[in-house]
Order: C-alpha cells, then structure tokens, then sequence
C-alpha cells in the first residue's frame, strides 16, 4: 500500500513534496523558516507557485520585480495570510525582515503558460466560513489564490482550512476529484500540511476508494504532511485542539474545481449551513 503521509520531519528549507513526485506529480510543496536576514531562493521550471507567509515579513523578488513588506501577522492562529504570486521558470528570492524572522510555505502546480508576478494583499484573500457547532463541521477558510487569480494564474488553488473551535470535521461531506468528468468532476491533486492549537493536538485523514473498500487512517500530528491523488479524504480533528491545514491544489486539465460527495453522504449538503457557498469559491 501507498503512504501518503509524511510524518513530521526538519527539511531545512528543501522540498517537502519536490516534483515530479510519483504520488503528486502536478504538484511542490517547501516549508520554508527564515531568522531575519536569512533569505531563500527557488526557480521551478515547470511549475507556477505562491509564497504565502504563515507569519513574519519577507521581501521577495521574482524576475527583476520587487515586492517589499510581504505579511503582517505574528501568528498562524491570527489574522489573514498574505503571499507572492510566481509565474513558471521565474528566479524567485525572499528575505525575511522581521525580528522574530518568518515562515513561508511556497506551493506550486505545474502548468505549461508563464503568467506575470502580483501581489496577494490581505484585503484580497476571500474569507469564508460555513458549517456549524453542532453538525460538527465548523470551518473557516482562507483562498489565497482562489476567485482573485482569475485569468491571472494557471490551475493552482491555495487556501488555509481551519476547524473553527475545538475538534470537529473537516472535508465533509466525503468528496472526491480524482476524474476529468465535466461538469461532474474535474482532476485534482491535492497535498495538506496540517498544524495543530495547541501544537501537541491530533487528528485523523481518511482516504479510501470509490468502491467503497476500506483505505488507510493516517494519524497526522503538527507538520503532517498528505497527499492526495485519488479517493474520498475527509478528516477530523481530536476535541479540544484547532486544526489548520495549508491546502495546495492542482488541476489537470481545469482551473475549476468540481468535487463528487459520494452519493451515501451527499444529502447532508442540504444540513451544513453555508456549504453550498463554500464549494461556489473554487469553481
């Protein structure tokens, strides 16, 4: 059987997911920590990515543009991320300028058209949030690189998922987009890392086939890292803690991202409060 959990682990600053991972070969993922004045360099051939900042301040360069003063939270837990979007092949630099230093997570999906640099300002990332306390399923999401970079990037979706409150579900109902279907489904791979309030929490992802035999529970922990290529993958969070997962999300063929709730759970999209609206901001 296939891990596709990646237990918590120092990269120092390498790939996390590197590319053309045999599991997810759309997608990269770094974890990148900086002390100030440190900086960190990348160019992806093949690949269009986002610097997001978990917290701290950079200055990045792509190419010969500039973009200075990049995120203003102190924390994961408060507060909009903000980040840098990187066409293909671009020679991207970042610095960390604030005291404390800072915290980038950079993803990217492979594409085949290079798209200019921009700036993804706090007041830009859509916040939305749906569920409720007592179907369990209370979540707030951040898009990063969602609606707004409509006609201005190619098929990588980023976002922050958080379980509003202690424990609950996430990814739920069970859905899957693993096949080009139109206007069904359409082709995703995805890859999470999740951190935890307080970060000794806990939690749980499923995955497991659309023929319903069973597939593997991966207990995942502060800095767990999934990947995802094919089958349902809900989640959950033990009571008591936060879960926050970064999600990274590549297309194959669309930009739009259609998810199957698998039929046996699909009603209680008529229950979730808000979900609806939720699955409208990655179309």
């Amino acid at each position: 059987m296939i891990n596709h959990h990646i237990e918590p682990y120092d990269n120092k600053n390498k790939p996390i997911v590197d590319v053309d991972n045999t599991s997810v070969p759309l997608v990269y993922f770094n974890h990148v920590k900086l002390n100030k004045g440190e900086s960190h360099s990348y160019q992806l051939e093949n690949h269009e990515s986002v610097m997001s900042v978990v917290q701290g301040t950079i200055d990045v360069t792509v190419d010969s543009e500039a973009f200075n003063t990049v995120g203003k939270r102190k924390s994961l837990w408060e507060g909009k991320p903000e980040g840098v979007y990187a066409g293909k092949g671009a020679e991207v630099k970042f610095t960390a300028v604030s005291e404390n230093g800072a915290e980038i997570y950079v993803a990217g999906g492979k594409i085949e058209t290079k798209y200019p640099p921009f700036y993804v300002d706090q007041n830009e990332v859509d916040k939305v949030q749906y569920g409720s306390d007592d179907t369990k399923t209370h979540r707030k999401i951040f898009h990063i690189l969602g609606q707004n970079a409509n006609g201005r990037a190619g098929r990588l979706l980023v976002s922050e998922l958080f379980t509003v409150g202690a424990g609950g579900w996430s990814g739920f109902p069970p859905h899957k987009h693993d096949e080009d279907r139109h206007p069904v489904e359409t082709r995703f791979e995805e890859v999470y890392q999740f951190r935890f309030n307080p970060p000794h929490g806990f939690g749980a992802q499923f995955m497991y086939p659309e023929d319903d035999s069973y597939g593997p529970v991966y207990h995942v922990k502060d800095q767990s890292n999934i990947m995802i290529d094919k089958g349902y993958h809900p989640s959950v969070a033990a009571p008591g803690y936060e879960m926050y997962y970064f999600t990274i999300i590549v297309g194959e063929t669309h930009r739009s991202l259609i998810q199957y709730f698998h039929p046996d759970h699909a009603y209680q999209l008529e229950t979730i409060p808000g979900i609806k609206d939720m699955i409208s901001h990655f179309k």
